[in-house]
């Protein structure tokens, strides 16, 4: 049974992962793929995967915001593709984690890269085409970059937390 205040701190932190996906989707990039996010919500994952007890509970929350965000109008086309890039992302991280002294930027970097790999591969399944790989060496770029950025940002917002 979970304790009450794991399962608040999950809803919190799944909250908080929804709002930030919610709130990215308003923002328009002039990015040269389209569909490309900055990967807010990752952070929210980030956070939980070095706060919560658990990788499951991390798990969960990634998860729990994956749902909601495709009942909440995304639909089943990119739920799958978010079900892809974040549960390859996600079980990275959280291997990195647990069995390497690589800091949470670079893990972050890694978990960005596979999000975006993932996400293409699913593309590349659904449409049928091998020819949608052409864009692989841009998302992973990108998909590093973000990674470090977010990496950077969990980084400062853990140190926040663990000083009080």
């Amino acid at each position: 049974m979970m304790d009450l205040r794991i399962a608040a701190r999950i809803a919190l932190l799944t909250a908080l992962s929804l709002i930030l996906f919610l709130l990215e989707g308003l923002i328009s990039l002039p990015l040269p793929v389209p569909g490309a996010k900055l990967g807010l919500a990752a952070l929210v994952t980030l956070v939980a995967l070095y706060t919560l007890p658990h990788m499951r509970d991390a798990f969960l929350v990634l998860l729990l915001r994956i749902l909601l965000a495709s009942f909440f109008g995304g639909g089943i086309a990119p739920m799958l593709y978010s079900l892809a890039g974040g549960v390859l992302s996600f079980a990275a991280m959280a291997l990195l984690k647990a069995r390497t002294q690589l800091s949470i930027v670079g893990i972050s970097a890694v978990g960005g890269f596979l999000h975006n790999m993932g996400q293409l591969a699913v593309a590349a399944a659904v449409m049928q085409t091998d020819a949608l790989f052409i864009y692989a060496p841009v998302l992973g770029i990108a998909g590093i970059l973000t990674g470090l950025a977010v990496g950077l940002l969990t980084k400062q917002i853990l140190q926040k937390i663990s000083t009080g």
